[in-house]
């Protein structure tokens, strides 16, 4: 049962990125979207959803505003992803099994120490 899932899940993440696509080219965007401008407008978005916290308690950010922002960092990642081919699976699995190797569970358990100060 977990391989339909995970069939559908990739299904389901291809046809965001399908209707990402679409919405560019609609309107002639790619022209723009080459990676250099994708990872700085992902970086400018990062720093919109910032924003929604700044100067207040994680609790008070607007929901409504985190997750419109979210949406902006989500989507040009995905875009910066397919511009280069990744399979997005694999990279995040393969960066999850580097982070296993630099923060051991009986080191890095319950401290934000960075891996070289555990």
């Amino acid at each position: 049962m977990r391989c339909t899932n995970l069939s559908q899940e990739r299904q389901e993440m291809e046809q965001v990125i399908q209707r990402l696509r679409q919405f560019r080219d609609e309107r002639n965007w790619q022209q723009f979207h080459n990676p250099k401008d994708l990872a700085v407008a992902l970086s400018i978005e990062a720093s919109e959803l910032l924003e929604v916290f700044l100067w207040k308690a994680p609790e008070a950010a607007d929901p409504e505003k985190v997750k419109e922002e979210l949406a902006d960092v989500l989507a040009y990642a995905l875009l910066l992803s397919d511009a280069y081919n990744f399979d997005i699976e694999k990279i995040i699995l393969e960066k999850i099994e580097r982070n296993e190797e630099k923060y051991p569970v009986h080191k890095a358990k319950g401290t934000a120490k960075k891996y070289n100060e555990l």
